[in-house]
């Protein structure tokens, strides 16, 4: 199989040239130009960060996206889907407020913003991909619609996925609320440990659907309420909530997989990913934790598999900052480290290699790639 090709460019500037324009020279050399945009809606799927969190990408660089988009004669917007967790971007309504309070506005971006899956999270495409996870893949209906499917993504750690990349921002975030539930519903945790438990209430309040119950400053899970969602995992403060099998996480990057096929198939794609601010947990969180790698650089495929391999492997030949997640995890460990992958020792409940072999198997793109610095 021929390898594919990334494009790659350092964040280092120059007064001849800014990071914004770097990133307009690396689309361009990438290739982005090339596609034929005129009079197409192009969708830019972007994370418009959690309100409170200030890891997400600058605004400034969705621009020089939707510029180049409308340079080449396209009609751009910028699109994400609702949440399924108790946020500030649960319907359409806050989601817009987020994204203008953090610099998302038409007037910053030079485009409009469209929330993918509607009001409510139920305006959904069903896509017939018939895949080994997933039969009918449920995606906003916003994003469907487009002529033209661009991904501009925050590559950082996560707490289920491993990573967030190009294909946990395609899969999971392009699904609607049917379609993570769909993605989500083989994690369900549960409390593994309710001795441990010191009945704080954290996972009930960020619940949605009411499954925590807190009885005798005790809690459990009513998994018949539960979709799954895992947000419960990430703020206990005493790590007492678990997935219930290792499976799960594995099916999830499975399921994201083929939702990413779903959403790519049958039209034109391109993708870029930054690796800055390399937050341990998602920009989903309210909050951001320092970052657990120096930033490395901006880059750029036709090939969304590839992308998030050439990502990972640039992330994992970084040092680790002091005093982070990763860091400390690091000085407990009782190996030292030795041979280590720096997500699975930011989360290790979490692997993310298994996303990629998916995603691969189904053909969605290649593992093998050629970088190309410019």
């Amino acid at each position: 199989m021929e390898k594919s090709k990334v494009y790659y460019t350092s964040f280092k500037a120059t007064m001849a040239e800014n990071l914004l324009q770097k990133l307009r020279r690396l689309m361009i050399t990438a290739g982005m130009k090339e596609m034929d945009f005129k009079d197409k809606y192009t969708a830019i799927k972007i994370h418009f960060g959690e309100y409170g969190n200030l890891a997400f990408l600058r605004p400034n660089y969705a621009k020089v996206m939707a510029d180049l988009v409308k340079e080449c004669g396209g009609k751009p917007y910028l699109t994400d889907c609702n949440t399924l967790y108790v946020g500030s971007r649960k319907n359409a309504l806050d989601h817009l407020e987020t994204a203008y309070l953090n610099g998302f506005s038409p007037y910053a971006t030079g485009c409009h913003v469209l929330i993918g899956d509607g009001l409510k999270g139920t305006d959904e495409t069903i896509v017939p991909i018939d895949g080994e996870y997933v039969k009918e893949a449920k995606i906003g209906s916003a994003i469907m619609d487009a002529d033209i499917f661009l991904t501009l993504t925050h590559f950082k750690g996560h707490e289920m996925a491993g990573f967030g990349g190009a294909l946990k921002n395609i899969g999971m975030g392009c699904g609607s609320r049917a379609g993570k539930m769909e993605m989500h519903n083989d994690g369900k945790p549960q409390v593994l440990d309710p001795e441990g438990c010191i009945g704080c209430g954290s996972c009930f309040r960020i619940c949605a659907h009411g499954a925590p119950v807190i009885e005798n400053k005790k809690a459990h899970i009513d998994q018949n309420k539960c979709v799954g969602c895992g947000r419960c995992l990430a703020v206990c403060p005493k790590d007492v909530i678990q997935p219930q099998s290792g499976s799960s996480v594995q099916r999830l990057n499975c399921k994201m997989a083929e939702y990413s096929l779903a959403v790519c198939k049958g039209r034109p794609h391109f993708h870029v990913s930054l690796i800055c601010d390399v937050s341990p947990n998602c920009d989903c969180h309210p909050e951001n934790d320092i970052p657990i790698i120096p930033d490395v650089g901006m880059f750029a495929s036709f090939d969304p598999v590839a992308l998030d391999q050439a990502c990972a492997d640039a992330v994992n030949q970084m040092p680790v900052i002091e005093g982070s997640v990763l860091s400390e995890n690091l000085n407990h460990d009782a190996s030292h480290g030795q041979g280590h992958d720096h997500f699975h020792m930011t989360h290790p409940d979490t692997e993310w290699r298994s996303c990629i072999a998916h995603a691969v198997k189904i053909g969605l793109g290649s593992d093998q790639y050629e970088l190309i610095k410019i």
